[in-house]
């Protein structure tokens, strides 16, 4: 980097991937895309997820990660649109929408793709190019062009088109087979789509571009491209597609240098700058040059990035070139605008380049050179050169008023064009010309009539258009000046156009969108005088306004109102206060009233529709009850008298209405409104209030209802009211109340159907009153004592009073089932027993019998319904409940009961036996047995002994729950049965499941010595079961868990058993011996080996039985149980005679421990003659180790093995065994390892070179710190500068350093460092630490060479700390900290202070009143430099204050004076205060009169005040100015200055005042003043009091001159007077002739129209009092 000049370009990182957790290796060509500087597109895989991570380069923290697995993944250049490609699917996604844009399956592998458009992607196959559009759904990828042979086999990094789609290149690199070539070819496919030819070309990078070349009608087509060949690298820059018009571009061939370093270097992406018109090109190693596309010159090389950018898109923010690094840095490089310029003139020395350059691009640095050819040009007459250097001028340095006027005055001569119409050619031909030459460019235009050519140019945006240009163009085309204004945006005059124009609608429109505000309100009056339907819709749209109405809404209506308008305001007021906002409650009130007033029908609409609530509601009441419309008076009315006195008018309502009107009351009115009703006109209004009352009954409550009916006495009301509600009503005195009111209005079968389905009322109420109504029909009450079981009363009622009938058509019809209870209250009444059977008899239906067996079996009367029974039975009834009787009475009677309980099925077991149980229990029993009726069985038998029936019983039933439920502790009777069971009911039994399941109910009751008892009783004694191998297992198990002494015998004797279920449950429970004994027997030999060494744990009984058997499986297992008791020797040697290798990773564990190696040496022999295991390998080599056999390694390391050597060296380098790991880490080349143990070894150099060799951070760090200790620095510079580039590492390795005192060496490691590719930011900003601390002279330097690229902020600390206050204020600067630069030079001023370069900081600091404190103190004479500096941005008023207050005015003059003009009252006060010190009066005066912002009064009161009579005159002079016309002329008198005086009160237009000063001059007998006064004061002075004073002082001479002019004055008004007084008679007399000749009919019909005439010549006649026109019938009267 060149540090002698500015540097022409911006360096800037905008991102580190790796910090938005991108990975390391994901930053490759592969898996990144970058198409703009929008978006970065990274495919990467984190664990087995596969995902696409985009980040929004506009806000680096925006990351979106999505879980997709592709091969490629491209964003849109500027929407987050994505396109995926995986394998030949292609598919386009809206991220936003959610939704797939487009889709394609192509037929060839697809090599490459990019946008190359914000509509197209472009893909490369192997064999040719597709263009593919996402304008649409459905089209699909369009063949370009084929592949030129020479990119084959070529790998594709980029594909460039022009705007239009003719040009198109393909670009691909290649390994080169030419061994004299450079070794990566570049290689180029360029197509002309118009021609269909491909033009194979060598080269790396290309780009198309653009660019306007002088003395060119259009734009020059340009294509660059750059190659690097075994000879060199060229870059050149040609024309494509030649206009006729333009002159034709030089083919530019430069070359490219690259320096020593870079040698295998070359072009990989390129970049033209459209506002420049420079080329970026970047190479693989980092390098970027700049070189100017119109010569090609070379303008900058440099290296940006120690690593390759691979990527690379245009950086439209800079007009610069974007990239991103393998190491993941995002950079951009654009042009520095403000330094280019002096960097092409200082350093590169080319004017003409930095002269077009700055012409192109607008940049500032050539302006003096500009200035001078410009003056040069027009001075030497080439007035056509001079305008085009004027018009090409940078930043319009040259385009100001005073050019203009320079070619304006320029004689033209005779034949040639003028140069001021050359120079404006020249202007349009450039672009837009600004505000003053577009005025002056109109005003010739539009002065010859050329209206056409000022459009033509507005359309092509040539004029910059202003308020100015706008009023010049309205004198000629309002519609054209509409247009400028609406450019130059003056709203208030687009408003005024469209309002001229009739373009009413646009105004609102504009205004909103302009965000002006003008007065809608004279606007509004103004269009309704003009077109009044216009007028209302304008109104409209200001009231509906989205942010609130632009207009008083009131203020409108007054407009409407005042032209008569009611229905435009009508609507207006609908529109406008459609939003029902309280606070236009009053308006509301005004739309009603008016329309009430006028139009009732509209009103009624409006209220209808219920568009407002805010209204006035008592107001608007009254008025619709005026107006006839009394529902919406009644919906209105909140006083109750007011709705009483309305609502009993039923007649007017519509019922439902009226109905649902009532819910806006509360309980008390809607009560009282319904008695009104009813107490009016109860005929008329009873069927209204029964509706009333039934809506909202469970409002007003039943109760009260009911109470307002009975008051009234209408039983017709209540039955009807109650009728509404009783079937939703639960109030049982509703339900009461309405029985009673259909009773007493003869409703009978009413009263039957409620009593039949109501469930609310009370059941004791209505069957006291149904009897006491005595009704003919006593069906409602059979009903009520039915339902409520009352039929004892209801049988005593009917029987007492002779109702028998009704007994029957109770049972016989109403319900049957309730004859059980009949019969059982005629029994009670006894009654004969012939009249029951016959009701019996006659009763068809079905009821219950049990129920009737209850009913008499209670009274003792069972047999008297045997007859009925028996006749059932006969009849085929099978109803158990039958049969449960007729059991009962067979064995009441003892009619063979045994018999009939056996035999019969229809009984129920259960109620028949719990009948029999006290009577007889074996019968009982037989009942229980035969229901399977268990618990009651159970009870029975344990009550009665009965224990062998109970056995047998239990036995049978084979039920587990029923055996727990007996089998219980808490059973008295468990061992009775348990004898019995066993003496009984299992030697009678013969079927395994009865035995089966016995056993298994004393298994479950846990009953061991029973079980036991009974097993061997089954098994030992003769018996169907003994051989039973189940049998055997459950009676060794029992005993094994309940009497162990019996195991032995029961093995002994048993043979059909489970040995090995029944050895291990022994050994379970501690048996040890009998199941040795068991697998002795059953020759189990390995099983008896596990007891004898796990369970009786003797190992010497084991070798023993080992050497007996002498079977491997038994030594195998012999050795685990050694190795356990860590007989390490004894197991090994068991091992090796089972030749067991299995069990390797426990003996190298254990005898690693125990150190046993040569042992294990031995034994992993053994091992590896079986295995090719790892573990034994690795462990074989590492016991050679630990044993010394090094010479044994060798031969082990030599031959084939699978040991992790890795593993093995890392052991013996930390068992300090360097030699062995010597051996092992270089016969695996592990150079890290092998470096770090020559450390140890003490072979320093070595190590350096195995450190190199393994490239490990780690590694070098360690070789590192032995260097270091053995003050190895040039070895330790080697691996330091390894070590420096991981920017983690460099904070400990200088600490290291420091720490051992080697300042100067950790100084040269890193100036060493700064040149190494992969230099980052923390070196420079250490170093810049480092010279701070220990050697200061030399870091400004380095900071000017390299501030760009350290971490300011922390230089910042370490300058503060080492007081380096110009280094500091320099770090400051540099980081815009401009406020701590300022601060830092004031304290420090002695150090760091410099004029110069203050003023440069100040400027642009925040806080700039320290500075002028600052100054104040120690460079008073620099004030006013300073000041001329800061004075954009100070507050005038707080410096004149501050100034002020210390007395330092005087110091500021000349500042006061250059800001004067600003007109601020401190300033203009502190400046006049200063020349009344000064006494320069007359300074003084022009200051007065040019800046009036000053406090006058406090001023002239001074002045007043002063010794110098011109200040005094000054004072008199400033209270003429402010209309103290009384003070000015006595202070004027006072010093005698009588002109002042008289031109004070001339000034005044004061008659008193003049006549004042008359009075004076008379008074002091001045005449020659007062003969002055009557001349200066003429129109102000009254003729008589002149008159007067002259007479009574004797001035006649002096007054007499006034007195001949005022005599001439009057004689020339009376003569206009007369004049006008012949004019106006003469006027009369003709209107009056007029006026006689028109007929007497219909004098206001004439020529005239009606809108300019007035009314139809009649005045409009009122129907009503109040001056307004009936209504009509359409809602709007008159209208």
């Amino acid at each position: 980097m060149d540090s002698g000049g500015p540097i022409p370009i911006a360096f800037c990182e905008h991102l580190q991937l790796s910090s938005v957790g991108i990975q390391p290796q994901s930053i490759t060509f592969q898996t990144l895309t970058l198409e703009s500087d929008h978006f970065i597109c990274v495919r990467e895989k984190t664990g087995e997820q596969n995902q696409v991570v985009i980040v929004d380069l506009a806000d680096a923290n925006n990351v979106m990660r999505r879980p997709i697995t592709a091969d490629s993944a491209i964003m849109h250049p500027d929407q987050k649109i994505i396109a995926l490609k995986a394998q030949r699917q292609l598919q386009i996604f809206n991220i936003d929408t959610k939704t797939k844009v487009k889709s394609f399956q192509t037929n060839e592998d697809v090599a490459f793709w990019k946008w190359i458009s914000k509509t197209a992607i472009g893909f490369v196959t192997d064999t040719s190019v597709f263009h593919w559009s996402i304008s649409d759904a459905t089209s699909v990828p369009q063949k370009i062009f084929d592949r030129h042979a020479s990119l084959s086999g070529a790998q594709i990094i980029n594909y460039r088109i022009t705007p239009d789609e003719k040009w198109l290149v393909l670009v691909g690199i290649a390994g080169n087979t030419d061994p004299n070539g450079f070794k990566v070819k570049g290689a180029m496919q360029l197509y002309s789509r118009e021609r269909g030819v491909s033009q194979p070309i060598e080269g790396h990078a290309a780009a198309f571009a653009e660019m306007k070349i002088d003395g060119s009608s259009t734009p020059t087509k340009l294509f660059t491209f750059a190659v690097r060949t075994a000879t060199g690298a060229k870059l050149h820059v040609v024309e494509i597609d030649h206009a006729a018009s333009n002159p034709p571009f030089t083919k530019k061939a430069v070359d490219v240098y690259f320096p020593k370093e870079a040698a295998n270097d070359f072009p990989v992406s390129m970049q033209v700058s459209k506002r420049h018109g420079v080329i970026y090109l970047i190479t693989k190693y980092g390098f970027i040059h700049l070189y100017d596309l119109e010569t090609g010159a070379n303008i900058y090389m440099n290296r940006i990035s120690g690593d390759t950018i691979f990527v690379t898109a245009e950086h439209e923010a800079s007009d610069g070139i974007i990239g991103v690094n393998k190491k993941g840095q995002v950079l951009s490089v654009n042009v520095d605008d403000n330094t280019v310029i002096p960097y092409i003139l200082s350093t590169l020395n080319n004017p003409e380049l930095a002269f077009k350059m700055a012409s192109r691009a607008n940049l500032p640095g050539a302006d003096d050179l500009y200035l001078k050819q410009y003056q040069h040009v027009f001075q030497s007459g080439q007035y056509g050169e001079a305008a085009k250097i004027a018009a090409n001028s940078p930043r319009g340095i040259l385009r100001t008023p005073a050019t203009i006027e320079q070619f304006k005055h320029v004689t033209v001569q005779p034949g040639t064009l003028s140069p001021i119409l050359q120079y404006f050619g020249i202007l349009l031909e450039k672009g837009e010309l600004n505000k003053h030459e577009s005025l002056e460019l109109a005003r010739p235009v539009l002065a010859q009539g050329r209206k056409q050519l000022l459009e033509k140019w507005l359309k092509e945006s040539k004029l910059e258009c202003s308020e100015e240009l706008g009023d010049i163009v309205r004198l000629h085309d309002m519609t054209l000046a509409l247009s400028v204004y609406l450019r130059a945006n003056t709203p208030n005059k687009v408003v005024a156009c469209f309002a001229e124009l009739g373009q009413y609608d646009k105004i609102l429109l504009y205004s909103k969108k302009v965000g002006y505000q003008p007065d809608y309100v004279g606007l509004l009056q103004h269009i309704m005088r003009v077109s009044p339907e216009k007028g209302a819709e304008f109104a409209t749209q200001l009231a509906n306004e989205e942010g609130g109405p632009l207009v008083d809404i009131e203020r409108v209506v007054d407009i409407f109102m005042s032209q008569n308008m009611i229905q435009p305001a009508t609507a207006f007021l609908l529109d406008a206060l459609k939003e029902n906002k309280p606070e236009q409650g009053h308006l509301q009130t005004r739309l009603l009233e008016m329309n009430l007033l006028n139009a009732p029908q509209v009103a009624d609409a409006i209220l209808g529709n219920e568009m407002f609530t805010h209204y006035d509601r008592p107001r608007v009441a009254n008025l619709c009850e005026r107006a006839g419309l009394m529902q919406r008076a009644l919906e209105h009315y909140e006083d109750l008298a007011d709705i009483k006195r309305v609502i009993v008018h039923t007649n007017v309502f519509q019922a439902d209405w009226l109905v649902n009107y009532f819910s806006r009351l509360t309980t008390e009115q809607s009560l009282e409104c319904m008695k009104e009703m009813l107490r009016i006109n109860i005929r008329q209004n009873l069927p209204i209030v029964i509706q009333i009352a039934t809506k909202y009954s469970d409002i007003l409550g039943p109760v009260k209802l009911i109470e307002m009916f009975e008051s009234f006495k209408s039983s017709e009301g209540l039955f009807y009211y109650l009728g509404s509600i009783v079937n939703l009503s639960q109030d049982p005195e509703v339900h009461f109340k309405y029985i009673q009111a259909a009773t007493r209005t003869g409703q009978i079968r009413e009263v039957e159907r409620i009593c039949r389905e109501s469930n609310f009322y009370n059941a004791e109420k209505v069957k006291n009153f149904l009897k006491e109504a005595k009704l003919a029909d006593q069906l409602p009450l059979i009903i009520v004592c039915d339902r409520f079981d009352f039929v004892h009363d209801l049988v005593l009622y009917l029987y007492q009073n002779g109702l028998t009938n009704f007994i029957e058509i109770y049972v016989q019809r109403v319900n049957s089932a309730r004859c059980p209870q009949v019969v059982g209250g005629l029994l009670d009444v006894d009654c004969d027993e012939t009249t029951i059977k016959s009701l019996l008899s006659s009763v068809t239906g079905n009821f219950p019998i049990d129920e009737l067996v209850d009913e008499v079996e209670k009274r003792n009367r069972l047999k008297l319904i045997l007859p009925w029974l028996e006749s059932r039975i006969q009849a085929g009834q099978q109803d158990p409940a039958l049969y449960n009787a007729i059991a009962k009475i067979y064995i009441d009677s003892n009619n063979n009961p045994e018999a009939f309980l056996k035999d019969n099925n229809m009984y129920e077991p259960l109620v028949v036996g719990k009948y029999c149980e006290k009577r007889d229990p074996y019968l009982a029993y037989i009942a229980y047995a035969k229901g399977f009726c268990d618990d009651e069985l159970i009870h029975i038998t344990n009550e009665n002994t009965m224990f062998k029936q109970q056995a047998r019983y239990l036995v049978k039933r084979r039920r587990i729950e029923l055996w727990q439920q007996v089998l219980v502790p808490d059973n008295l009777h468990r061992r009775a049965l348990i004898d019995a069971v066993t003496a009984t009911a299992l030697p009678e039994s013969t079927d395994p499941d009865d035995v089966s399941a016995t056993v298994k109910a004393f298994m479950q009751a846990d009953l061991p010595l029973e079980l036991i008892e009974m097993l061997e009783k089954i098994i030992l004694e003769q018996s169907p079961f003994s051989d039973n191998k189940n049998l055997q297992n459950l009676l060794l198990l029992t005993a094994i868990r309940a009497d162990k002494g019996k195991v032995v015998n029961y093995i002994n004797k048993l043979n059909n058993y489970d040995a090995q279920e029944i050895a291990r449950i022994a050994v379970e429970h501690g048996l040890n011996e009998e199941a040795l004994t068991i697998y002795k027997k059953h020759n189990e030999h390995a099983q008896a080996i596990n007891v004898l060494v796990d369970n009786i744990a003797s190992i010497d009984r084991g070798l023993e039985y080992a050497r007996t058997i002498n079977q491997p499986a038994v030594w195998s297992r012999l050795a685990k149980a050694q190795l356990d008791g860590l007989r390490i020797k004894d197991a090994i040697d068991s091992y090796i005679k089972a030749d067991d290798a299995s069990n390797f990773a426990e003996v190298i564990e254990l005898a690693n421990r125990a150190g046993k190696h040569d042992d294990l040496v031995r034994f992993l022999q053994m091992a590896r003659k079986s295995l090719r295991e790892p573990k034994v390998d690795t462990e074989l080599a590492y016991a050679y180790a630990k044993t010394d056999r090094l010479h044994d390694m060798e031969d082990f390391l030599g031959m084939t093995n699978v040991a992790d050597i890795l593993e093995v060296g890392e052991k013996c380098f930390n068992d300090e065994l360097y030699q062995a790991a010597k051996l092992l880490f270089q016969s695996i080349s592990n150079w890290a390892r092998l470096a770090t143990t020559l450390i140890y070894l003490g072979e320093n150099q070595a190590a350096v070179e195995s450190a190199r060799k393994a490239g490990n951070t780690q590694v070098w760090k360690q070789v590192h710190q032995a260097c270091i200790e053995k003050s190895e620095f040039r070895l330790a510079q080697i691996c330091g500068l390894n070590i420096i580039v991981h920017a983690e590492e460099l904070v400990a390795l200088i600490k290291e350093y420091e720490k051992r005192g080697h300042f100067d060496e950790i100084i040269s490691l890193l100036e060493a460092g700064l040149s190494l590719e992969r230099a980052h930011m923390g070196i420079f900003t250490e170093l810049s630490i480092l010279y701070c601390r220990y050697k200061p002279e030399k870091l400004m330097e380095h900071l000017k060479l390299f501030v760009s690229r350290i971490n300011i902020p922390k230089v910042i600390r370490a300058t503060e700390i080492a007081h380096l206050w110009p280094e500091l204020v320099f770090l400051y600067v540099k980081y815009d900290e401009f406020d701590n630069a300022a601060l830092a030079m004031m304290e420090r001023s002695a150090d760091a202070w410099e004029h110069n370069q203050f003023k440069d900081v100040i400027v642009k600091a925040a806080n700039v009143e320290m500075a002028l404190s600052f100054y104040l103190l120690e460079q008073p004479m620099l004030l006013v430099d300073l000041l001329t500096v800061l004075s954009p941005r100070i507050d005038h008023t707080r410096v004149v204050r501050m100034f002020l207050r210390d007395d330092n005015v005087p110091l500021i003059r000349s500042y006061l004076i250059a800001v004067q003009h600003l007109n601020i009252e401190a300033i203009n006060d502190a400046y006049n205060d200063l020349l009344m010190e000064e006494e320069d009066y007359k300074t003084l005066r022009d200051s007065i009169d040019s800046f009036d912002n000053f406090n006058t009064i406090s001023l002239a009161s001074r002045l007043e005040r002063h010794d110098l009579l011109e200040f005094r005159r000054l004072a008199a002079h400033l209270y003429k100015k402010h209309g103290k016309w009384d003070e000015s002329i006595a202070l004027s008198k006072q010093d005698k200055l009588f002109k002042d005086a008289i031109v004070t009160a001339s000034v005044s237009a004061a008659t008193e005042t003049a006549e004042d000063l008359l009075s004076y001059f008379v008074d002091i007998g001045n005449r020659e003043c007062f003969a002055a006064m009557l001349y200066a004061c003429y129109d102000l002075l009254r003729p008589d009091v002149v008159m007067e004073l002259s007479w009574q002082h004797g001035l006649n001479d002096f007054y007499m001159p006034y007195k001949i002019q005022s005599q001439r004055t009057l004689v020339d008004k009376l003569k206009k007077l007369e004049a006008d007084v012949k004019e106006h008679s003469k006027k009369v007399t003709v209107k009056e002739e007029a006026e006689a000749e028109v007929p007497i009919i219909n004098p206001g019909f004439g020529n005239k129209l009606l809108l300019t005439q007035g009314g139809m010549g009649t005045a409009p006649v009122y129907a009503n009092g109040n001056g307004m026109m009936h209504s009509q019938m359409t809602g709007y009267g008159g209208f």
